[in-house]
């Protein structure tokens, strides 16, 4: 594995151990060179899946673009960090479970909100309002009314007024 501070193709794993979930393989490296340390990840890839964009563009699926995605949905909201990459590991074990190598971008996207939708009402619409192209305040009274019909009981929200003296 190449040293990503010195470049260095000798390094050597200090550590391995099984992630939270198990689904991957965590190692602490160090480089002999620079004294760098660094942690890589390895993880079963059951096939290639390449996601195809709504212009019809076909790009290799990417794993950390996903969790990037849901780490932006999810900025500066109390969701612990193993949540969030469960999530996402189940996200792609799902892609990759459907059998298919080509996977519509907006599959990819439904999945995300089903996933943040259980996570964190705040950041499931952060990622709507982006997904869905928001254009105006009523997308996002649409989005929230959908949340508070979910919650069974939920006091209706009132209307914002502007006519408050």
């Amino acid at each position: 594995m190449r040293c990503p501070y010195c470049s260095n193709q000798e390094t050597q794993v200090k550590d391995s151990r099984p992630s939270e979930d198990g689904a991957a393989i965590r190692r602490r490296r160090y480089c002999p060179d620079c004294g760098g340390r660094f942690t890589t990840f390895e993880r079963v890839q059951l096939r290639e899946l390449i996601v195809v964009k709504k212009s019809g563009k076909r790009v290799p699926f990417d794993r950390d673009k996903l969790a990037r995605s849901v780490a932006i949905a999810l900025r500066k909201r109390p969701v612990e960090p193993e949540r969030i990459e469960r999530m996402v590991s189940g996200i792609v074990r799902q892609l990759e479970s459907l059998g298919e190598t080509e996977i519509p971008a907006d599959l990819i996207g439904e999945h995300v909100m089903e996933g943040l939708r259980v996570l964190d009402d705040v950041a499931y619409v952060r990622f709507a309002s982006v997904y869905k192209n928001f254009r105006e305040a009523k997308d996002f009274e649409d989005l929230i009314g959908e949340l508070s019909g979910d919650e069974e009981g939920a006091p209706p929200v009132p209307p914002v007024s502007g006519s408050d003296g």
